[in-house]
């Protein structure tokens, strides 16, 4: 599945005239391969021992391009970093308070609040977001053993 999105992706950047370079497709790859959300920061990191001669800059522009081309979705959550996400589709993110993890999940019945909101606001809607937080189970965990 993940193969089949990244090839869809490469298409899409093909049509709309982006040359396919080799950092280009591994920020790609990368995305569409990890399921944390990664910062820029974090993509170069991942990716810096592969491409020894590629910048965060360059990391920066190519998810600007991305995002441009509908491929890669920019999450913001307050003061900290962008994350980007290889899925566009609706979905919804539940965010850990301690370690930052972000999980997706899909909940149908959400797909209509958009239409609820038009008809009772009058307003377009163009798009929503919806976050949960908690604390993952990983965090949870780590607490019960320092507690115990």
């Amino acid at each position: 599945m993940t193969n089949e999105r990244l090839q869809h992706a490469v298409e899409s950047l093909k049509k709309t005239k982006v040359r396919m370079t080799p950092q280009r497709h591994a920020i790609l790859e990368f995305l569409f391969e990890t399921m944390t959300h990664p910062t820029a920061d974090e993509i170069y990191k991942a990716l810096e021992g592969k491409f020894p001669n590629m910048s965060v800059a360059t990391v920066y522009n190519n998810l600007r391009v991305f995002k441009e081309a509908g491929i890669v979705k920019e999450l913001t959550y307050g003061d900290s970093s962008s994350r980007f996400d290889s899925i566009t589709n609706n979905h919804y993110h539940i965010i850990c308070n301690d370690c930052g993890k972000i999980v997706d999940f899909h909940y149908p019945a959400l797909d209509e609040v958009e239409t609820l909101a038009e008809h009772v606001t009058n307003f377009e809607v163009k798009s929503h977001r919806m976050e949960i937080y908690g604390k993952c189970p990983q965090c949870r965990s780590e607490q019960n053993v320092v507690h115990n």
